[in-house]
């Protein structure tokens, strides 16, 4: 039972992959952005008293393994994230006298997965994914 997070009445684990993509499937997670979106996107799951385990940030898609307690639904966290992520990003980079209010960066949808007997795959599939779609590209190119 020592694995197991508390809350004032209930032990639990919930564990979720979960993979969500910019508006278009755009390549922009790159450079600084990529730096300063994942302090951004731990920072707001703290605020929901979540936990990032694993994540890795890819060119046109995050992958992200997070702790949820079950006081919360899976898509309320990963909608506040996405949400106070793209208001963060377009107050930082985006043009300085706009109003950022209805603007998308994220698409509306995202994967979820339960992550509870797979969980050490599913961390180690996310460390290399970047690493494996580099080699298939490669081996594209060759043919």
């Amino acid at each position: 039972m020592d694995d197991f997070e508390s809350l004032s009445h209930t032990k639990w684990e919930c564990k979720y992959h979960i993979v969500f993509i910019p508006k278009y499937r755009r390549k922009v997670l790159y450079g600084e952005l990529k730096k300063h979106l994942g302090e951004i996107f731990h920072k707001l799951a703290r605020q929901k008293e979540s936990r990032i385990e694993e994540g890795h940030l890819m060119s046109d898609h995050v992958h992200m393994m997070i702790a949820i307690p079950p006081k919360y639904a899976v898509s309320q966290v990963v909608g506040y994230i996405k949400g106070k992520s793209a208001i963060q990003l377009a107050r930082s980079y985006g043009e300085p006298k706009r109003s950022f209010v209805g603007q998308h960066f994220w698409a509306r949808s995202h994967f979820v997965s339960t992550a509870r007997s797979d969980e050490a795959v599913i961390c180690e599939y996310i460390r290399t994914q970047e690493e494996e779609d580099q080699r298939i590209e490669q081996l594209k190119l060759r043919y």
